[in-house]
């Protein structure tokens, strides 16, 4: 697979507030709906040589709680598992934005 850094697509807000509050309906309130990674860690990550993107899973920490582990992807498409890793994002709610569409 080529990774070519043009993966993904932008969206509109109307777009991302309608899948976010689909997804707000599957769960119970005071669930996760979202979390937040400094700009430092994320940049990290895209300024190692051969990174093309970022991959970003789903995973649960020793508590339980839903969390995201991201990692450099290269131009195969495959991850960049010698290079940085992060964990322990913020999750909302606790750390959450102001009301907007997105969490409303």
């Amino acid at each position: 697979m080529v990774f070519t850094k043009d993966e993904g697509a932008f969206i509109t807000l109307d777009e991302g507030s309608r899948m976010t509050a689909e997804f707000r309906k599957t769960i119970t309130n005071g669930d996760t709906i979202a979390h937040a990674v400094g700009a430092n860690l994320v940049n990290a990550i895209l300024n190692q040589d051969g990174c093309n993107g970022i991959r970003i899973y789903y995973a649960l920490d020793e508590n339980g709680n839903k969390q995201l582990v991201l990692v450099g992807v290269d131009a195969n498409g495959d991850d960049i598992t010698s290079g940085y890793i992060v964990d322990q994002t913020l999750p909302c709610p606790l750390s959450c934005s102001q009301k907007n569409p997105l969490n409303a």
